[in-house]
C-alpha cells in the first residue's frame, strides 16, 4: 500500500502512546518497555496493523513489536484506535532491523511483504540471505520465522534462501485458505487478495 500523504501524520504519530518514538534506546532491553520478561514477537511490514493488533489481543502473555515504514499507513493504523498493552509499534525501515533488537526477539512474522521482483534488487527482499543475516543477531534463542504471501515467485524464493541458510521447514500450504481447522489470522492484503480468488502461500520455519 502506497499513500503519498496523510494529512497531520505526524501529530497523529506524536500523540499515540502506541507508537515508540525513540526505539533504539530499547536495543537490547524491551522487557524493561514492558515492565515483564515475555517472550517478544515482531511482525515487519505490520501496515494497518490489522494482524498483529489480534494476535495480541488473542495472546496476551506475548509481547508483539509492529515495525512499518510508512509514516503514513501508520497514521492511519493508529487514529482514534486503542491497542491492547503487549503491543507496541515502531515506524522504521527494515533494513536497519539490527540496529533495533539484541537477542531479544522469539519469532518473527512476515506477510505480503514487496517481492522486489527485479533480479538486482533482490537482497532487498526480507527473506533474502541479507535480511536472515540480521535477523540472526536480534532472535534470543531458536529462530521462527512465519511467512505468507500470494507471489507464487516470492514464496519459491524464500523457501530455497531458508534452506540454504540453514532453517527447516515445520509447516508449509500452497493454498492456506483451503485448510480446515484454520486459525489464520488475515491481514489487510490477504482480505483483498483472497475475495478475489488469489491462492495464499504460508510456511513456517526454524533453526535451531
Amino acid at each position: 500500500m502506497r499513500l503519498r500523504n496523510v494529512k497531520g501524520k505526524k501529530e497523529i504519530l506524536d500523540n499515540a502512546i502506541v507508537i515508540i518514538k525513540n526505539p533504539e534506546e530499547y536495543k537490547g532491553s524491551w522487557n524493561k518497555l514492558f515492565l515483564n520478561d515475555n517472550e517478544i514477537n515482531i511482525e515487519i511490514g505490520t501496515g494497518k496493523c490489522k494482524f498483529i493488533k489480534e494476535l495480541a489481543l488473542k495472546n496476551p502473555n506475548i509481547n508483539y513489536i509492529g515495525i512499518e515504514k510508512s509514516d503514513s499507513i501508520l497514521s492511519l493504523a493508529v487514529k482514534n484506535k486503542e491497542f491492547p498493552s503487549n503491543l507496541k509499534l515502531v515506524c522504521y525501515d527494515a533494513s536497519k532491523i539490527d540496529e533495533l533488537f539484541s537477542f531479544e526477539v522469539s519469532k518473527i512474522y512476515l506477510n505480503f511483504s514487496d517481492p522486489w521482483p527485479k533480479k538486482r534488487h533482490s537482497k532487498r527482499r526480507l527473506t533474502s540471505k541479507n535480511f536472515l543475516e540480521k535477523y540472526d543477531s536480534i532472535f534470543k534463542n531458536d529462530k521462527k520465522i512465519e511467512f505468507k504471501t500470494d507471489n507464487m515467485g516470492l514464496f519459491e524464493y524464500s523457501l530455497i534462501s531458508f534452506v540454504d541458510y540453514g532453517y527447516k521447514i515445520k509447516d508449509l500450504s500452497l493454498d492456506l485458505h483451503k485448510l480446515e481447522n484454520n486459525d489464520n489470522i488475515l491481514t489487510e492484503y490477504e482480505e483483498k487478495f483472497s475475495k478475489k480468488g488469489f491462492r495464499i502461500y504460508k510456511v513456517s520455519v526454524y533453526k535451531k
